[in-house]
This record gives C-alpha cells, structure tokens and sequence, in this order.
C-alpha cells in the first residue's frame, strides 16, 4: 500500500516544516527514548550499581537502530508500547538487556521523551517567531510615516499610519514570544520518580540511601540537559505543563489570526496585500480574482490550534490521583499536533510578512475623502480664533457635512466639503489656511515616532539577539 493510499496529515504533508515534523516523528521519538535510558544506566552505573561499561556502550551502539516492524509485532502480542521498545532494543543488545529501564516506569521514557520534544519545539518556535517580528518590523519602518485611516467598529475613525498598524501586530507577537521563552525557562523535567512518585524502587535498588537516590534524580536530568526538575510528581510530570505550553501557542494562533484577518480586510479595500506569486490562480472560476489565501490559511490553521488549548486544559483536569491513562492517547495527538499547527502559522507569517504589498496611492485617495470630516473641528477652531461665533458655525458645518455625505453615499461622487466651506463666507478662510488645516501629518499625532521608538526600544532588541542564529533549515515548509 502506497502513501496515498492511507490517510496522511496534512500537518506534515503540506504544512509544517521538516525540522517539526521530525522532531515529532516515530524515530525520534524512539531514539529520545533510548537516550534516556542509556542516561539512566550511566547514572545508576556512577553510583554503584553493577552495570558495565561494555552494557552502556552497547546501548550507545544501537541508539539509533529502530526496527519498526519488530516493535510492532512486539507490541500486538504484549500490548504495551513502552515494553515492546525494551524488548526491540534487547534484542540489539544482548549484554545489556538485563538492566535497560532498571527500576523505571513507563512514563521515565514517555514523559521525559515528551518534555525534551516540547523543549526542542519551543526554541524553534521561538526563532522563527522571532523572524516573522523582524520581518514586520523592516515593513512598519518603511511605513512608518505613510498616512492611512484608523477604523474603529470598521468605520472611518482619525488617521494613524501604516506602520504603526503594523506596530500592533508586532507588539501581540512579542508578547507571544516572551510567554514562548517563559514556558522554556519554567520546564521542569520530571527526571526518575517511579510508579507513584515516590521513588520506592530506586530506594530498593540503592539498599535504602535517599542521597543516592536524590544523586541519581539530579544526574539524569543533567545528561538531558534540564536544569530543572520535579521534586514531587505522581507517576507522570503535572499536565498542567502541558496546558501552559499549549497556551502558549495557542496565544500564537490568536495574535497570527488577528494579523491576518486585518489583512483580509485591507486586501478588500485595495491598500495592503500578501503576497501574490506570477502564475498563482485566484479562483477557478474567476480569473481576475487575487484571494488572500495565505492569509486565509492562517486563520484556519490558527482557529485549530486556539481549540488545541481547551482540550489541554481538559487533560489536565481529569488525571486522578497519581496517575490515569485516559491522557496517554490524547496527548499522543495533542501535543504533536499544537507544534506543528503553531509551526504551519509561523510559516505562512514567514512568507506574507516577506513580501506586503501596499499600494499608497490607494491610501491616500480613501484619507482624501474621509480627512474632510476629521479636520472639520480644526476648521471650526481656527475660525472661532479669527473671531467666528462658535455655535454659528458649528451648524454650517453641520449642514455641509451632511450635504457632502449624501453626495457620496447616495450619488456616488467625491466628498466635496472643503469645497463648500471654501466658498462659504461665513468660515472666512484663505484657500492658503483651509490647505494647512488639511495636512496629513496633523493628524497622525505620534504615529510615525512611536514606530521608531517601539522598533528602537522594544523589537531590536529580539533582532539583534537572534542574527547569529542560523534559520535556513528552520525555513523548509512546503510551499503550498
């Protein structure tokens, strides 16, 4: 039976990368297992028990050899996943086969193989995010003083810029970013803590010495490189960091549907577009179409991922006492599934942020026809300031407004209101003054300063850090 013969995901088929897909691939996963195991004979070793360097180093030589076939059929006959790696691996490894998981539950291998997946997964997160920030940051630069108009409700509100827009969808990013590198600080590994967590057959083993004991806990987590660990536990870590983890994410999900759903809505005013590649098909049906559809994508992808986190949370909830097995099959789906749909957004931010198309004379023609309206009360100060009674001329521009406002909703035509207070004499103003009254950049306020010193404050910071880092094999997703 070929590949396309049997249900694939579309995570790893079309969307994720090939550094997430194989940190949360079946070899991986089995060769992290093996690891571990061979971190705990070499402690239990370094602490007095009888295990030989000819053992260790046998386990070291076959680390990688996973025969898939035979664990399965291993595994149809003793129907326990964990026992039919350990009877695979003995196989390879006649010597050692005695003392593979000496005095370790299942979950030594499944939880702590979980948290170094996690860990991993979060430091690509973590780059990559921190690409997409630097990539919308060159963008709000660029357009940093480009005038566009605000919509609150989606409707016409004061004017702000460009790239002070693009500002807001940087600063949900690095907040995300933060609360990535805080869930990576605040990992603890769960280390060796037996069947209920409380360490009874590693005392066994050890005749009754707690310090040897607490020596082997804090060994195994060195060799997995955790620099924290459990001191309590039951069988399994706390799903509780699962549910922050995937939060975590999820809170990616939220900030990359925001960014994108804005975009949808400013391709259909005609002022910013993703992307859009020289033979690219919009519609079947409709030539002329340019749908956003990376951005559509994105939304999609991250309304699955913010679902992802109630389900964690429910997880955690429902674990009894020391342990129960109901999470096992969830989480095997749970959490592959969060790193790599959060890992799909990232790369469809990676690949609109790199090429936004605006078109500024789009802007300024909808800014031109809504500015009127804004500058009215700068109109009705500056002629109270030349002796105007404010109340007078309050309702003159009430009457105009209303008048233009029904020329271009119901006629269709341009909004003509600084023509009719120009020739209103009432307003006595110049063609000079009622023009300065009109500049755009009285009325962006401090947009075009507050992107540079947010870039310069906030978003540089993370770009410097991560220019050393090299992000090409990072950057391999299907390009779909």
């Amino acid at each position: 039976m070929n590949n396309h013969e049997q249900y694939q995901s579309p995570l790893t088929a079309r969307y994720s990368s090939k550094a997430m897909s194989k940190l949360f691939s079946a070899q991986h996963k089995s060769t992290l297992w093996r690891k571990l195991w061979i971190a705990l004979a070499e402690a239990e070793k370094q602490l007095g028990l009888p295990i030989t360097d000819q053992q260790i180093a046998e386990l070291k030589k076959h680390s990688d050899s996973i025969d898939f076939e035979k664990i399965a059929d291993y595994e149809k006959d003793l129907r326990h996943d964990v026992m039919a790696h350990i009877h695979a691996y003995g196989d390879l490894c006649p010597s050692a086969r005695p003392i593979i998981h000496l005095g370790a539950t299942s979950c030594y291998v499944t939880d702590n193989g979980d948290l170094l997946q996690i860990r991993d997964g979060l430091y690509l997160i973590d780059k990559k995010l921190s690409l997409v920030i630097e990539q919308l940051s060159t963008f709000a630069s660029k357009y940093a003083a480009q005038a566009t108009l605000g919509f609150t409700h989606f409707q016409p509100a004061q004017l702000t810029t460009v790239g002070k827009r693009a500002c807001l969808w940087i600063q949900d990013l690095i907040i995300d970013l933060q609360e990535i590198r805080l869930r990576a600080e605040k990992l603890r590994f769960l280390g060796v803590k037996g069947t209920t967590g409380t360490q009874a057959s590693f005392l066994a083993l050890f005749e009754g010495n707690h310090e040897k004991v607490k020596h082997l806990d804090a060994l195994v987590s060195e060799k997995m490189d955790f620099s924290d660990k459990l001191s309590i536990s039951g069988q399994t870590y706390t799903r509780k960091q699962d549910t922050m983890v995937i939060n975590a994410l999820a809170g990616i999900g939220e900030s990359a549907h925001k960014f994108a759903t804005d975009l949808r809505l400013l391709a259909n005013l005609k002022e910013v577009e993703e992307p859009f590649e020289k033979n690219q098909v919009g519609s079947s049906a409709m030539p002329y179409k340019r749908n956003p559809m990376l951005s559509e994508r994105i939304c999609s992808l991250a309304r699955y991922l913010m679902a992802l986190s109630e389900n964690a949370g429910y997880t955690h909830a429902t674990q009894w006492f020391e342990r129960t097995l109901d999470d096992s099959a969830n989480r095997r789906l749970c959490i592959a599934e969060a790193f790599l749909t959060c890992d799909a957004v990232i790369n469809l931010l990676l690949r609109v942020t790199n090429g936004l198309v605006v078109y500024p004379k789009v802007i300024e023609k909808r800014v031109e026809q809504e500015l009127p309206f804004m500058a009215t009360e700068n109109i009705l100060m500056a002629c109270v300031k030349k002796g105007g009674d404010r109340q007078d001329l309050h309702e003159l521009i009430r009457a105009h407004s209303i008048a233009a406002s029904k020329r271009v909703k119901e006629e269709g035509l341009d909004n003509d209101l600084i023509k009719r207070i120009a020739k209103d004499t009432h307003f006595d103003l110049t063609p000079e003054e009622l023009h300065n009254l009109l500049k755009v950049e009285e009325f962006v306020g401090r947009a075009p300063e507050q992107v540079l010193e947010f870039i310069d404050n906030e978003v540089n910071v993370i770009i410097d850090a991560n220019k050393n880092d090299a992000l090409t094999e990072l950057l391999d997703a299907p390009v779909v």
